[in-house]
């Protein structure tokens, strides 16, 4: 996985199971990598991850069954979904509205693209 500079990298991967979780990849109730699994996988420190799974633990996106591991909590696509949202929507949509302001495009030449983008994602 390539890391982004201008997110932590526990946010990053954080933000990498819950597109999992958002994408049905990873169910709710079902067991995810432990710690040194998702560490190997993702080339990081355990100790980073840990960090990620603290904050989604805080978040009530996934839970630890003592001994046994780390489970996607009930409820978490709502959750995922929500944070994602709130952060699209406070962090990103404010400079793509910025940059639709400065390119003098139209809602209508956007609501176009974006169809013809979803065209092409479901082909």
């Amino acid at each position: 996985m390539e890391y982004r500079e201008s997110k932590a990298i526990y946010i990053q991967i954080a933000d990498t199971i819950g597109d999992n979780i958002l994408v049905k990849e990873w169910k709710e109730e079902e067991r995810i990598p432990s710690i040194r699994e998702m560490a190997v996988s993702m080339e990081v420190n355990p100790n980073t991850v840990l960090r990620a799974y603290s904050y989604l633990q805080d978040k009530g996106i996934i839970y630890n069954k003592r001994g046994i591991g780390y489970f996607i909590k009930e409820g978490a696509k709502a959750k995922v979904l929500e944070l994602k949202k709130n952060y699209f929507i406070n962090n990103e949509l404010p400079y793509i509205f910025r940059i639709i302001d400065i390119l003098h495009l139209d809602f209508k030449t956007l609501e176009k693209l974006y169809m013809e983008y979803k065209q092409r994602r479901s082909a």
